[in-house]
């Protein structure tokens, strides 16, 4: 008589991401993931042969893997079905008043969870939720006090495990502006300078002017010092201040001009690329007419469709800011700037993410069919660290510091 076959165990492991053995089969789930309906568009994500390029950059981070265990009949079969990154970092949360009645920042330990992953076959059997509450453990254990996470504001799957089921809350909705970068360079007003700035002077200028914001890390010499970052670069009105007479960033805010204006420029070209899948013939032929008549004609500057259907880089801009009258017409000129630093690269979008109230935003070139009006940034407190104050019940409303790492 032959022996029953003995039944199938499944267990699903929850374990930290191991480069050597675990690189193929996260791809595979994050295809998987990807994959969207026939005859619809989908945005697919290469990372380049590396899982852990959107939280490398950052000063302390962790990826895991959910690893399904098939145990019977003497052997054992395992499976990659899910996976979660996550990071963490110092930012400003706030400010209080200071001896002096100026308002300082107030620092705190910031988590951020992404890349949260679960194959199709394998949803709804609590898999997203361990593995969220496996990086919070992480978190917790390394002094994390919050954690934040981004979704679209319509993913409800998302938001339900997150508000729903791991006790977040719905905290800002910034916006996502994407410009296509066009095959003519955009013409900077010669009213505007632009000058470029050393590592040393933009820490100095962002510290000085920009530390109270939300989130602005305590690192930002990392940020600003890291192979990936293009420059810092100020607008000012032409004739009052120029790259030779620059007489530093301390100098420059004690005698600022009326108006003027900054970005800084990350390279996510080499962080990871996108493409678009599932477009007709039609589509693709009639937006490879823009470029045709766009190089053809460069001094019409007639607007035109990158090659999203093949693999395309971009870069972000970060750490806008500016002040006076006028901010928002020197960003634009930087925007026209940076947009032609990305036709030199052979980007095909420029992208960067504000504040839904920044006045800066208007001077933001951008098209509104690539672009997301509210993205939703949800948080939750992890541990009490400052008694007299709580984050998640702040109301914002103030400029936020969108670290170019964690896109």
């Amino acid at each position: 008589m032959a022996a029953q076959q003995q039944a199938m165990v499944a267990v699903v492991v929850i374990r930290e991401y191991d480069a050597k053995k675990d690189c193929h089969a996260v791809e595979t789930v994050e295809r998987r993931c990807e994959s969207g309906p026939s005859g619809k568009l989908c945005l697919y994500t290469d990372h380049l042969g590396d899982p852990l390029c959107r939280i490398r950059h950052s000063p302390s981070h962790l990826m895991l893997v959910a690893e399904l265990v098939l145990v019977g009949d003497e052997k054992e079969k395992r499976e990659i079905v899910g996976m979660i990154r996550g990071c963490i970092k110092t930012v400003t949360c706030g400010t209080v008043k200071s001896g002096s009645d100026e308002r300082v920042p107030i620092y705190t330990k910031l988590a951020y969870i992404l890349g949260l992953r679960v194959s199709p076959s394998h949803r709804r059997m609590g898999i997203a939720e361990n593995l969220v509450r496996k990086m919070e453990k992480w978190f917790t254990d390394s002094g994390a006090e919050y954690s934040y996470m981004a979704t679209e504001k319509d993913n409800l799957a998302s938001l339900n495990l997150f508000t729903g089921k791991c006790g977040y809350k719905e905290f800002r909705t910034p916006a996502i502006l994407v410009q296509p970068v066009f095959a003519h360079r955009v013409r900077v007003p010669r009213r505007v300078a632009v000058i470029r700035l050393s590592p040393h002077d933009a820490e100095t200028l962002y510290r000085r002017r920009f530390s109270s914001s939300e989130f602005f890390p305590g690192d930002i010499d990392a940020v600003l010092n890291n192979r990936l970052n293009i420059g810092t670069f100020v607008a000012v009105p032409a004739g009052s201040y120029a790259a030779a007479t620059w007489p530093g960033s301390d100098g420059f805010l004690d005698r600022p001009p009326e108006s003027w204006a900054v970005l800084s420029v990350w390279n996510g070209k080499e962080v990871f690329n996108l493409e678009v899948r599932g477009a007709s013939r039609l589509r693709k032929a009639l937006t490879g007419m823009t470029r045709v008549v766009d190089r053809a004609l460069p001094f019409l500057r007639l607007p035109s469709v990158p090659d999203f259907f093949r693999p395309f880089g971009f870069h972000f801009l970060y750490g806008l800011g500016g002040e006076g009258p006028e901010a928002a017409s020197m960003m634009k000129s930087l925007a026209g700037f940076a947009h032609n630093l990305a036709v030199d690269s052979g980007c095909a979008v420029v992208a960067t993410e504000v504040a839904g109230t920044d006045p800066l935003r208007r001077g933001i070139p951008h098209w509104k069919r690539f672009s997301c009006d509210e993205d939703m940034w949800c948080i939750k407190r992890l541990r009490e660290a400052h008694p007299y104050f709580d984050w998640t019940k702040s109301l914002g409303g103030e400029p936020i510091f969108v670290d170019p790492r964690e896109i």
